[in-house]
This record gives C-alpha cells, structure tokens and sequence, in this order.
C-alpha cells in the first residue's frame, strides 16, 4: 500500500506533464472545411463547368475550398474526361458484366493578381465499378453514376494534391 501512495504523485506529474505536450502540438486537418476555405491562397474563383463531370468536380472543390466572386482571385480551371472498359475480372460467364469507369481530371490555378507566379496543373484519375446487365437504360445509368463517382474520387485527389503543392 505505501507503495501504490508513493507512485500517485508521480503519475499524476507523469500525466500533466504529457496533457502539455499534447496540448502544444498543432494540426490542420486535411479533411476539414470550415478553415482551410479563409485561406487566401485557396480562395478560388471556379471557371464554367463544360459537363456534368466537370460540375461535379467544381461542386466538390467549392465545396471544400469556398469560392471567391474577387477578380483577382486564382481562377481554377478543370478538364475531366472519362472513359469505361471491361474489367480486368470480367472474363468469366456471369451475365452481369463487370465494368470500370476511369475519370481523368486535371486541375488548372492561374493567378490573376499580376504577381507572376507560375500556373499549378495537377492531374490526378480515380476508377470506379459497375455491372451491365444489357438492358440499355440501366447500364446507362449505370455508367453515369460510376463516372460521377470515378469525378468526386478524382477531385478529392486534386484537393489533396492542391494542399500538399501549396503547403511547400
């Protein structure tokens, strides 16, 4: 018993000693929203989306950034093209096919504030997976569905591409 009184103090030292090293360390969550958006250097101005997979990206990465009206804001321009194939596990006889969605994206920052800086261009792709079952609508919409979510994975990518570019 007076050995358990004796190591009391010390363990209570021990763990406030530990709750201040704890409490000085910092971090930036990279998946949180609300503070990265009051960052100038993420303060984006988002081109006209030229398709629905375009619009999906640009929705994600206002989403997580904000969006700026500023004229003198970075202007974020994205291309996203998509392309479907066979998947690579499809050659067996099963009537619903497997197929794989493959969304390209590539990010675009140009700075309109005359300081000089060179543009960022990030590329980044993202697959996902869907079944065709031949009927035409449902493996169209099959395939829309994969594209748009091959899009949200792919701009999720470019954000933290974006993040780590700018954090150098």
């Amino acid at each position: 018993m007076s050995l358990s009184r004796a190591l009391r103090p010390i363990a209570i030292a021990g763990m406030l000693t530990l709750s201040a090293a704890l409490g000085a360390c910092s971090f930036a969550p990279v998946y949180s929203s609300g503070s990265l958006a009051s960052q100038p250097l993420l303060n984006l101005a988002f081109a006209k989306p030229n398709s629905r997979l375009e619009q999906v990206v640009y929705q994600e990465l206002a989403l997580r950034f904000g969006h700026s009206e500023a004229p003198t804001a970075p202007l974020a321009q994205v291309f996203v093209s998509a392309s479907a194939s066979d998947s690579v596990l499809s050659r067996t006889a099963n009537p619903a096919k497997p197929m794989e969605v493959t969304a390209t994206a590539t990010l675009t920052i140009t700075y309109r504030d005359d300081s000089g800086k060179q543009p960022i261009r990030l590329t980044r792709f993202a697959t996902a997976g869907y079944s065709r079952s031949g009927q035409v609508l449902a493996d169209k919409e099959a395939e829309r569905e994969a594209a748009e979510r091959a899009a949200k994975a792919a701009a999720e990518s470019l954000r933290l591409g974006l993040l780590a570019t700018l954090s150098r």
